[in-house]
């Protein structure tokens, strides 16, 4: 029995291994590479390519496909990391609702590590208060369930790719009648940053990399107006190093046919249209807020979602409004983590990378999180 166990574990692994292996092919990758760099020499200008998810970011520069490039081609880092656009009154928030009496707060991953005006989650974790990270955030139900005289605080982020879950979230726990979860909405959307970077009259981007997994959920339909409205061209995009070959060379001959459209590589994922369960869930719970701060960005409008007037007994934000605090601290002066966030700097650019700011003592978001343009940097830039 247990050989047939072993190898029924090899051969799962070897059938896993066939999801990925194709797309990390070195003559693929050099296959590509080479077509694209025939097809460069055509362009009548410059390529700066706007890779919007961090996670892309950290398959260039892991892969060292930014050195691949032709002189004419470059990549541009955008704000598609939702702990690095977090900003400090919303983590000081957290830091605040953490502190009441009997709470539970409970986030993903990275985000307990980001500083705020004084502290950050995981330092007040260690002074006592009750912080905990997930996995998942169906999680939490378990946490509640074995907390009933606690309040358990959700403190959710990210981008349309983990909104469905926070819906999930509620709804399971609306159905099953526990009654001491409340959620602290932070999920932001993708294409109104992308707006606001192509309004800007110093932006150098002329192209963008669109993340596959926010476009499993939305479709790719999302990225048309933008397309249509600044004349740039959009390719949904895998993060496999093949994946985005693929698609900086889709890129290059949307230029080079005078096009501007938004096209899908990811296509064994991604659809035109949205996952309309998905977006049923979130619509029945959440809508697009007025506006939201991004860290290092500023204000843009319509660039969030807010939980529904009908579920407001939920929403943390209007439920403990009075533990919030009113004002924030402004960024460290030494970091530059929202030019970086604005394409308009590289992590290099900043005279603490590095030094005073490191992944173990970062100054910035940037350096925080697994997605941060800083980290992927400071982990691969050495090796490459």
């Amino acid at each position: 029995m247990r050989k047939s166990a072993e190898r029924l574990f090899v051969s799962s692994s070897l059938d896993l291994s066939v999801l990925f292996d194709g797309f990390r092919d070195k003559e693929t990758i050099f296959a590509l590479k080479r077509k694209i760099t025939e097809d460069a020499k055509k362009l009548k200008e410059k390529l700066y390519i706007m890779e919007v998810c961090g996670g892309h970011t950290h398959t260039i520069m892991k892969y060292g496909i930014n050195q691949m490039m032709p002189d004419n081609i470059e990549f541009v880092h955008g704000p598609g990391c939702p702990v690095c656009i977090m900003p400090k009154g919303r983590i000081d928030a957290a830091i605040a609702l953490a502190q009441m009496k009997d709470s539970i707060l409970v986030t993903l991953g990275d985000m307990i590590r980001v500083p705020g005006s004084k502290k950050s989650l995981s330092q007040i974790r260690g002074d006592g208060a009750d912080v905990r990270f997930v996995y998942s955030p169906t999680e939490i139900l378990k946490i509640a369930e074995q907390n009933p005289n606690k309040k358990v605080i959700y403190f959710a982020i990210g981008f349309e790719t983990t909104t469905p879950m926070t819906a999930a979230l509620m709804d399971r726990a609306i159905k099953s009648g526990l009654t001491n979860i409340y959620y602290a909405i932070n999920h932001v959307t993708v294409p109104e940053p992308m707006c606001a970077i192509m309004d800007d009259h110093e932006t150098k981007v002329n192209a963008f990399l669109a993340p596959a997994h926010v476009s499993v959920i939305t479709g790719s339909k999302i990225y048309e107006p933008i397309s249509e409205k600044y004349g740039v061209p959009i390719v949904a995009a895998g993060f496999e190093p093949v994946d985005i070959m693929q698609a900086i060379s889709m890129l290059v001959v949307q230029k080079l046919e005078g096009r501007a459209q938004t096209e899908i590589e990811y296509t064994r994922s991604v659809n035109t249209e949205p996952n309309p369960k998905a977006m049923e869930l979130i619509n029945k719970y959440m809508e697009v807020d007025d506006s939201f701060i991004w860290r290092g960005i500023g204000a843009i409008a319509k660039s969030s979602l807010r939980i529904r007037e009908e579920f407001a007994y939920l929403d943390a934000y209007k439920v403990f409004a009075d533990a919030l605090p009113k004002e924030s601290a402004k960024d460290h002066k030494a970091c530059i983590c929202g030019e970086v966030l604005k394409g308009k700097a590289k992590p290099y650019d900043c005279k603490v990378f590095g030094t005073a700011c490191t992944p173990s003592s970062p100054l910035g978001s940037c350096m925080v999180s697994s997605e941060g343009a800083c980290a992927a940097y400071f982990k691969y830039g050495k090796s490459i």
